[in-house]
C-alpha cells in the first residue's frame, strides 16, 4: 500500500541516492528545496510526506554517503593487504579519488558538506564533526593494530598520526574543490607519507 501524499511508484533508495549526490556537490545550505524536490523527482508536498524534511534526509544522506561513494578512503584502510604503512598510503590515495568524485569535484561530503553555517543548523554540523571524528578513530585503530602487530613500533602517537591523517584527508577535499588536478594531489598524498615516515 503506497503512503498516502507518496507518489506510485516513487523510489526511495533511488530518490536518497540523488539527494545524497546533491548535498555532496553543493553542501547542506547550499540545496534549495525546489531542486531538492525536482531531484528526487516529487513535489514539496509528496517529499514532506516521503522523508519528513531537508534535515532528515540530509541525516539519511550522510548515513548512506560512508556507506557508498564515501566508503573508498575507509575501505582501503580496511582491506588493503600488506603493511600498515601500505593500508595508509592506500587510504590517502582513494581519498583523492573520493574528492574527485564529487558531482562538483569539490570534495568529501563529510569535509565540506556544512564546515560553517546558520545557527540553526548547528546540529547538522555535529552530525558532519561525528563523521570526521569517526574517519580518524578508524585510523587510529588501524595504526594502533599496526602496533599490536610489531608493523609499527611501539611507541608511535598513534592518535597525533591519525589526526594528521584525517588533517590531509580533509586537505585533499579543499584543495579538489579549489580545482586542484590528480597529479597534484597524488603528490601531496606522497609528501604525506614522506612527512610520516612511518
Amino acid at each position: 500500500m503506497a503512503v498516502r501524499g507518496r507518489p506510485r511508484g516513487f523510489d526511495r533508495d533511488a530518490a536518497l541516492a540523488k539527494a545524497m549526490q546533491l548535498f555532496w556537490a553543493k553542501g547542506y545550505e547550499g540545496v534549495q528545496l525546489a531542486e531538492l524536490t525536482a531531484a528526487v523527482g516529487i513535489n514539496p508536498p509528496s517529499f514532506y510526506a516521503a522523508v519528513q524534511s531537508k534535515e532528515a534526509i540530509h541525516r539519511e544522506a550522510l548515513d548512506l554517503y560512508p556507506a557508498t561513494a564515501g566508503d573508498g578512503s575507509m575501505a582501503a584502510l580496511r582491506d588493503t593487504p600488506g603493511t600498515t604503512t601500505d593500508a595508509v598510503h592506500a587510504m590517502l590515495l582513494a581519498s583523492v579519488e573520493v574528492a574527485l568524485a564529487s558531482p562538483s569535484a569539490g570534495g568529501c561530503m563529510d569535509s565540506l558538506g556544512l564546515v560553517n553555517g546558520q545557527d540553526q543548523n548547528a546540529a547538522l554540523r555535529d552530525d558532519l564533526r561525528a563523521l570526521r571524528r569517526t574517519t580518524a578513530t578508524l585510523i587510529r585503530d588501524r595504526l594502533e593494530r599496526g602496533v599490536r602487530e610489531a608493523d609499527l613500533p611501539a611507541d608511535i602517537d598513534a592518535e597525533r598520526v591519525a589526526t594528521f591523517c584525517a588533517t590531509v584527508m580533509q586537505g585533499l577535499s579543499l584543495q579538489a574543490q579549489d580545482g586542484a588536478s590528480r597529479d597534484m594531489l597524488i603528490g601531496v598524498v606522497e609528501t604525506a607519507m614522506t612527512a610520516l615516515d612511518i
